[in-house]
């Protein structure tokens, strides 16, 4: 028998996996099986920035004189019906898995110790065991967090009623997301970064991106120090860049510093500094046939990566050596568009050229604000291989995953020679890749 603690990404796919190979897996899930993904993270933030965009592009309908009255966002009922719709994946989740052999145990406790799993005060010793209790919120140690008003994006769905003043601490994906969402909905949102806001995207496409964050207060270089108030929270403390102290009046505060790799109940096997599971390329930990996958062993803490590691856990696992390759995973922060990138390699010594996105469906009501995206490619300048991209409109991050994918098998500027989009649409990436193909062969001919 094998064990798997945790229904997330990685530990789902790797039980199916593995019970198609025809062995025995048991599925052990604390909480509810779709994991950090569909409960707390992407398909929250789906959720909220799909009637979140639907209010934005109303309003630029309106501003420009097409609708007579943008709609207003009935927060209470959007959370409920996010919730229905979450249970209904949950439950197509949890019929996909079992039907494909694996036996799934909600609700026990269970802990990993050594090669051995104590699961609801039954000690287990399976042949082998994936560890892929995925991640928590990371929280800062700040006075006042037990207040009332302050959130995460676990206990988001306690907010009942959307605030006035809404303060976000953090300056990466997730904040930055849902900093979209709050001021989208009609909040005055505040962003707190103790650094650059997402500094994670090349200089360009962060230029693109802070335009959806128009009309957001972002203060970069910031601490938060205090939470203030009675029983419930009514402002902040911080310090600024010049090491000032600054209160900042609130009536929500929503903490999105990242995630952190929830591996308390893992025991006797090796883990970082900040409790990720220390692993090698084929997933295995410090104990012979006791592997990991997913957010435990820490960033990037993306979907597909989790997915991956997962199978390539399960691959070892079947005896077909398999490692990993983190080198081509797409990424994507979404906001008003998605802002997809895969960067492998660093721009220098390659050949970058961009363009405004085109307009298109999703993106031609937008030629008035000067907001249609980015098209961005970087390639070898000798071999034309494709060495980056960064792409901003409402189809980036499908963009991104193909362009990713063909990075990784080695695909040229040439292969795009004869390349025929669909049209309209809002991809320029392919139109850069036509071009640089007829630029380098200019360029390189003798």
């Amino acid at each position: 028998m094998i064990v798997v603690l945790g229904g997330g990404p990685a530990g789902r796919i790797a039980a199916m996996h593995l019970a198609h190979a025809g062995k025995e897996v048991l599925l052990a899930e604390q909480g509810v099986i779709g994991g950090q993904c569909l409960n707390s993270g992407c398909m929250v933030v789906c959720a909220l920035n799909d009637a979140a965009r639907v209010v934005r592009n109303a309003r630029d309908l309106e501003r420009l004189g097409i609708i007579d009255r943008s709609p207003e966002v009935n927060f209470p009922a959007l959370i409920g019906e996010m919730q229905r719709i979450q249970r209904k994946i949950a439950g197509i989740l949890d019929s996909e898995t079992r039907s494909s052999g694996v036996e799934i145990q909600y609700g026990k406790d269970a802990a990993l110790h050594g090669n051995e799993v104590r699961l609801g005060g039954e000690v287990l010793r399976p042949d082998a065991i994936i560890a892929a209790t995925g991640s928590s919120p990371a929280i800062p140690n700040i006075p006042g967090l037990s207040k009332e008003g302050v959130y995460n994006p676990r206990t988001l769905a306690q907010m009942d009623r959307l605030p006035e003043n809404m303060v976000i601490l953090g300056g990466g994906v997730m904040a930055a997301e849902f900093a979209y969402i709050f001021s989208s909905f009609g909040c005055d949102v505040t962003l707190l970064a103790r650094s650059d806001v997402l500094k994670v995207l090349d200089e360009k496409q962060r230029a693109v991106a802070l335009k959806d964050l128009e009309g957001i207060t972002i203060h970069s270089g910031t601490s938060l120090l205090t939470i203030n108030g009675d029983r419930h929270l009514d402002s902040v403390s911080v310090r600024t860049p010049d090491a000032s102290q600054t209160e900042i009046t609130c009536d929500a505060l929503f903490i999105a510093t990242g995630l952190s790799p929830r591996s308390e109940n893992l025991h006797g096997i090796a883990k970082g500094p900040g409790g990720e599971v220390l692993v090698d390329s084929h997933m295995e930990t410090s104990i012979k046939g006791v592997y990991a996958a997913g957010d435990v062993t820490g960033p990037p803490y993306l979907t597909p990566v989790a997915r991956h590691e997962g199978i390539t856990a399960a691959e070892n696992i079947l005896g077909r050596v398999t490692t990993m390759d983190y080198r081509f995973f797409p990424q994507s922060v979404n906001l008003a568009s998605e802002h997809a990138f895969c960067n492998p390699s660093p721009d220098e010594g390659m050949v970058s050229v961009s363009l405004p996105g085109p307009a298109g469906p999703g993106t031609f009501w937008k030629v008035p604000f000067n907001a249609t995206g980015l098209s961005k490619v970087s390639v070898h300048p000798e071999t034309g291989l494709l060495q980056g991209i960064s792409t901003s409109g409402p189809g980036a991050g499908m963009i991104a995953s193909y362009i990713a994918f063909l990075m990784q098998k080695g695909y040229t500027t040439d292969d795009f020679a004869s390349f025929l989009e669909v049209h309209p649409e809002t991809d320029g990436v392919h139109g850069l890749l036509n071009y640089l193909s007829v630029y380098l062969k200019r360029k390189n001919s003798p």
